[in-house]
Order: C-alpha cells, then sequence, then structure tokens
C-alpha cells in the first residue's frame, strides 16, 4: 500500500483579472521623469504590487506615458509605493523589488489624457512559506420533494461550495519556493494574501491551485477554484517566526485534477501555442 506524505503538497495562486476597467485622467503633473513614477486619480489601494495592467487612452489615440512606446496602450507590472506612486517594469520579479534603475523610463504627457485601466490575470506562481494547508468541499442538500420534475432535475444535486485555510511564514521579500521556479514566473509572497483582503474596488479574490501530491513520473493531484478572502490573522510571538493564517471560501466550480497542470494556453490560431503572457511559442517547439 502506497502511502502519500504532505512534504509534497503546494499552493500556487493566480491574480484575478478585473472585469471592468478603473478610469482617471492622466495630467503631465501626475507624471515624474526623474524619478520615474506616476499616479492615478482613483484610489491607489485598487492596485498592488506586482498587478500586470494595461493602460490604454479612452479615445484611441496614442498613450503619453512610457518612453519609446507607441500605440494606444501598454502593459506591463507595477511597483505601488506607500504614497500611491507607480512605477512600471517588463517582469513582475522586477515589479516586486520596485528599484529605480530597473523601472521603465517615462515622458511627461503634453496634455491631459483620459485613460482606463485594467489588471490582466497572469501565470500561476507558487505562493512561498506555506507551512500546511487544508480545503474541503461541501455538499449542501435540498429539498426537492415539493418541485417540479424539471426543477427537480436542477436542484437534485444540491450546490457545492468549498472552503479552506493555509498557515505561512510571513514574508514580503526573498521568499522561497523550492523546486517551482521553473515551471511558475517567480514566486508570490504570502503578503499578497493579506493585501488582497484590503482591496474594495477589485475584490478580495484569487484562483487558487492547491497541490495534494507532486510527482514528476507518477503525476499531480490537485483542486483548483476561484478563492475569496475571508480573514488573514499575523502572529508575532517573542523568538518565534512570524507566521500568518488565511481562510477563504471558494466560489464557482470545483475541480479535483490529476496528471500535469496546464503550463500553456491554445488560441484561436491553431498554429500557435501562447503563454499567459502572450508569449507566442509554434508548435513544432512545443514538445
Amino acid at each position: 500500500m502506497a502511502v502519500f506524505l504532505g512534504d509534497q503538497g503546494s499552493i500556487d495562486i493566480k491574480r484575478d483579472s478585473l472585469n471592468e476597467p478603473l478610469s482617471s485622467d492622466l495630467d503631465p503633473g501626475d507624471v515624474n521623469v526623474d524619478k520615474r513614477r506616476f499616479s492615478f486619480d482613483f484610489d491607489p489601494a485598487a492596485l498592488i504590487t506586482g498587478d500586470q495592467i494595461d493602460i490604454a487612452t479612452a479615445d484611441g489615440t496614442d498613450l503619453v506615458l512610457v518612453k519609446d512606446h507607441v500605440g494606444d496602450s501598454w502593459r506591463g507590472y507595477i511597483h505601488v509605493d506607500d504614497a500611491g506612486g507607480i512605477r512600471g517594469y517588463k517582469t513582475f520579479q522586477d515589479s516586486l523589488v520596485g528599484s529605480l534603475n530597473d523601472a521603465l523610463e517615462l515622458v511627461k504627457p503634453t496634455a491631459t489624457q483620459e485613460i482606463e485601466v485594467k489588471t490582466r490575470g497572469s501565470l500561476f506562481r507558487c505562493l512561498a512559506q506555506v507551512q500546511s494547508f487544508d480545503i474541503t468541499d461541501n455538499r449542501e442538500t435540498v429539498d426537492i420533494t415539493s418541485l417540479g420534475e424539471e426543477f427537480r432535475r436542477v436542484y437534485a444535486n444540491g450546490l457545492i461550495s468549498g472552503q479552506g485555510s493555509a498557515n505561512c511564514f510571513w514574508s514580503y521579500r526573498n521568499a522561497l519556493c523550492d523546486g517551482y521556479e521553473q515551471i511558475t514566473e517567480g514566486v508570490e509572497f504570502p503578503n499578497y494574501l493579506a493585501q488582497l483582503i484590503l482591496r474594495t474596488k477589485l475584490g478580495s479574490d484569487f484562483i487558487g491551485r492547491f497541490v495534494l501530491y507532486s510527482d514528476l513520473e507518477q503525476g499531480t493531484v490537485w483542486q483548483e477554484a476561484t478563492c475569496i478572502v475571508t480573514n488573514v490573522s499575523i502572529a508575532v510571538e517573542p523568538t518565534q517566526a512570524v507566521r500568518m493564517s488565511i481562510q477563504f471560501v471558494t466560489t464557482g466550480e470545483i475541480r479535483l485534477h490529476v496528471g500535469e497542470p496546464p503550463a500553456y494556453l491554445l488560441t484561436e490560431n491553431a498554429s500557435v501555442l501562447t503563454t499567459e503572457d502572450d508569449i507566442g511559442i509554434g508548435l513544432e517547439q512545443a514538445d
């Protein structure tokens, strides 16, 4: 009889996309070229460091913001400082550090531009420093004795929902996620979930992939669902590592998968595979 140990488990999370864009005026005074920093009119708490966003002009004219960029929209990763200032970066890893040297150079607009900002779902990233987690699936039964035959078929299975928790060593820098750097783009800090619950405009949801067991030869078993963070607590004790506990509930469909987590998505163009960051790969290269 095979016995599986919990040290093969892990959590991968993906930042959820914003359905409706946030609107703002981008004034020349909102752009600081020397500090490579800009800001928006809406609440800066709507965006979090590491978010991948699209900035587009509302009228379709060229966006004047990032140096040498041509077109009506720009896509990249951002770092948000404590004052609500934003810097743009090419990669997720650079945005987490937020250094001035790696930030994209900016140009000052000559006039006010009406722009729209939308977040994008990016790749699954391993949540670092996870100590343990649990996830529970529930089926709520419904009394259907008084319903007609048509409604019975709809409600007979009941409502499936879930909830769970995760315990992590709290970290916001230099997080480790052994063995997962090759299949995920960077590492997600537990600190992100603590920030996520405080978001008001975009909500506190994320897409979670809860890996129960992972083996290169025997395959991977994981559950996947959209989750809403409901509670975050941070424990600080003398001589002890700072720990964070997260509680969440699932929304929508919950699936139990066996195999290998998909790393690529097939586009409408049947000859090209593309990663979730729109990096095209020819089919002959996808072995």
